[in-house]
């Protein structure tokens, strides 16, 4: 049996973490993704429980006053955040628990779970990941430019983790995680 581990992946929006993230998961069993809380309204195909908890800004603010939350961030103006039972209950059951959070959640796990295994991924180039957004079709050239802005931001934070991965070709990507996340704990 596997020893269970906390694994948190952050990264600029439209590196790509969500593909990997759904990749390692269809190719290993033994990881479990964390489901998030937000308060943001459900996007067309999302599945309640599976891809996120939708609640109201009103529980949100109950469930950080309460402590259920391992970490929570506001981003674009809704709040994210990870409940803390979930994670707990699937390291204790031997798994290897998945964060896919923003860089202020990661910032709180560093203080709070120190022995989280914290992966940052980078874009090949900064050219790339600008036509990775853009090719979304989903933001405006205004929410882009936001985006663009925070994910400088982020990148210059990539030092802050323990393992920086850039996502410049989605095999290649997927082996050097797996090679951080499958190696044995001593």
């Amino acid at each position: 049996m596997t020893n269970g581990r906390l694994i948190v992946l952050t990264g600029p929006s439209g590196v790509g973490k969500g593909t990997l993230v759904r990749s390692l998961l269809q190719r290993h069993s033994q990881l479990y993704l964390s489901v998030s809380v937000t308060t943001r309204s459900p996007r067309e195909g999302e599945i309640e429980g599976k891809h996120y908890y939708f609640v109201s800004r009103t529980k949100f603010v109950q469930m950080v006053e309460a402590g259920e939350l391992l970490e929570w961030a506001e981003f674009a103006g809704n709040f994210y955040g990870t409940p803390i039972e979930s994670v707990k209950q699937g390291i204790q059951e031997g798994k290897l628990v998945v964060l896919e959070i923003e860089l202020e959640g990661a910032r709180q796990i560093r203080d709070t779970f120190p022995e989280a295994v914290r992966i940052f991924i980078l874009p090949p180039s900064w050219d790339e990941l600008e036509r990775r957004l853009r090719s979304r079709g989903q933001d405006s050239e205004d929410a882009i430019a936001r985006r663009l802005q925070r994910a400088k931001e982020e990148i210059d934070a990539a030092g802050e983790f323990d393992f920086q991965v850039i996502n410049d070709d989605l095999q290649g990507t997927l082996e050097r995680l797996e090679s951080v996340l499958f190696v044995p704990v001593s």
